[in-house]
């Protein structure tokens, strides 16, 4: 089941991604370099958690790291983006963006508590 989580977690964080080059969130973090920067960072980060998700499907001993970095990074965007609506940025305000984001949250939460019963046993038969 803990894959089914990682994924389901993942695919939201990358619709999330793409999203947020629409609504061009670098400038919403100060962020210096722009369209490139962010690009860098994705890149990197897609890379991780792609990563990571290779070491759930495989059972490694990393696997439960790895969801671990994949569910905080769901719940952050969540928060963040409630601290943007808060503070009074407009982003992100259409209907489906608001979903991704909330799903982030929600399939962030399933994967914690997917990792918290992930143990050695359960590598071997539940995914």
């Amino acid at each position: 089941m803990i894959s089914k989580a990682y994924f389901a977690t993942l695919s939201v964080l990358i619709f999330h991604q793409i999203d947020a080059a629409y609504w061009k969130e670098w400038e919403m973090f100060n962020l210096p370099g722009g369209i490139q920067g962010f690009l860098v960072f994705n890149i990197i980060a897609v890379s991780v958690l792609l990563n990571g998700f290779m070491h759930v499907i495989s059972n490694t001993a990393r696997a439960k790291m790895y969801s671990y970095l994949c569910a905080g990074l769901g719940i952050i965007t969540f928060l963040i983006h409630c601290g943007f609506v808060i503070t009074g940025y407009d982003q992100f305000s259409l209907p489906l963006s608001m979903v991704i984001i909330g799903l982030c949250f929600i399939f962030g939460l399933w994967l914690v508590f997917e990792a918290r019963r992930f143990t050695a046993n359960e590598r071997l038969s539940n995914n």
